[in-house]
């Protein structure tokens, strides 16, 4: 079945274009891959299922652990995990792909993206700190029992190609929940004008974050149209185990990956990963106490850079291109909207899953969605029209 995305139902984001696949991948080279795990239904039995979860990689260009990208990131609430981030904040460089998947599992996808390396042709010979982000996806899923397996990694990273991207309940998306819908992976892009340099910035997220009520879709205030009293909650269905998420709605995490292909520094690049954080508010995310809320960016305009610790075969200086700062507002822009898209996405691609103890996320309606986006552009008309309407002078 074919996603269906926000500019499908007449969703228009933002001023600027998105790339062909208005993804992640619309930076030249960068690939994305899945493995999902599904499997039962019924009562919780922690270690046996109910299983809705997986793996999500990102995959820079060029042969994965060969090359390394500066990169940059930022924490606008810190109740979660992205591994590796010590080493990006001190050498400002990202040196492996990028895995997601559930809080449980961090461990093991993070080994595993060690035997990858070591395992690949030619091999890794020396250390290596992966970088693994997660969500807490245990409304839906059998968490505790830790499911996801080495094998579901390089099933990942063989999926990973360029072009359109799964999203929703994929990957490490699987069992995620999103301002009380169904959420998951979403992703979006957006191409800044060729007078301002023509770069693409790409923003992929794992969305699991957020109230029903603040859920607003291009400024339209879609959580209060769609109340938990029209489409359920998943936090309306107790758990009879009483295992399983103890926090609240709204309570959980976002990682949001950016890619570009600008000229960026380590420290540029740590200014646009902050950015996101002004996507997710658009939408109505606030960085909650409860929250995991990490951003990771890299940047592809610097090609042939290695992060290795000897001296050996290298050169002792290396010439870089850089944006001049004052150039990068267009670029901060490019991820606010690329990030607000790609949540939406996420919310759109969704499709209404059942999981543990039989709590259901709802898929985000389309059909209500529709109505809402002409009742709201109806009324802009109407705006224009009064605006353009002669005056009967100053007030």
């Amino acid at each position: 079945m074919q996603d269906v995305r926000a500019r499908d139902l007449g969703i228009r984001i933002g001023e600027l274009s998105p790339g062909p696949a208005n993804a992640i991948t619309d930076v030249a080279g960068v690939r994305v891959g899945h493995a999902t795990v599904i499997d039962g239904e019924g009562p919780l039995v922690v270690g046996s299922g109910p299983v809705r979860t997986g793996v999500t990689v990102v995959v820079p260009p060029g042969e994965p652990f060969s090359e390394s990208f500066y990169a940059g990131c930022h924490r606008l609430n810190g109740n979660g995990e992205l591994t590796g981030l010590e080493w990006i904040r001190e050498n400002g460089m990202l040196t492996t792909p990028i895995a997601i998947t559930n809080t449980h599992s961090v461990g093991v996808v993070r080994d595993a993206l060690i035997t990858a390396a070591v395992h690949r042709t030619p091999p890794i010979e020396s250390w290596s700190l992966p970088v693994v982000g997660e969500t807490w996806d245990g409304r839906l899923n059998d968490t505790n029992g830790q499911h996801v397996r080495p094998e579901h990694l390089f099933a990942a990273l063989d999926d990973a190609r360029v072009g359109p991207v799964s999203e929703g309940n994929v990957g490490g998306g699987t069992g995620m929940i999103c301002h009380e819908f169904k959420g998951g992976i979403g992703t979006a892009s957006r191409v800044i004008s060729a007078d301002d340099g023509g770069w693409t910035v790409g923003v992929l997220v794992q969305a699991n974050h957020g109230r029903r009520d603040r859920l607003a879709i291009g400024g339209m205030p879609v959580g209060r149209a769609i109340p938990t009293s029209l489409v359920p909650s998943p936090w309306d269905d107790p758990s009879p185990t009483g295992e399983g998420d103890p926090l609240p709605p709204g309570s959980g995490s976002i990682i949001v990956v950016i890619a570009t292909d600008a000229p960026l520094l380590p420290h540029q690049c740590e200014r646009l990963a902050q950015r996101a954080g002004l996507g997710i508010a658009r939408v109505g995310g606030s960085g909650a106490h409860s929250s995991g809320d990490l951003f990771l960016c890299f940047a592809t305009g610097n090609r042939g850079l290695s992060a290795a610790d000897d001296t050996d075969g290298q050169e002792r200086t290396r010439d870089v291109t850089a944006l001049v700062d004052p150039w990068m507002s267009h670029l901060f822009w490019a991820t606010i909207e690329a990030t607000e898209e790609a949540i939406v996405n996420a919310l759109v691609a969704a499709r209404t899953m059942t999981g543990r103890d039989g709590i259901t996320a709802h898929a985000l309606p389309h059909d209500r969605l529709r109505a809402i986006v002409a009742t709201w552009d109806a009324m802009i008309r109407d705006l224009e029209r009064a605006a353009s309407a002669p005056s009967d002078g100053p007030l």
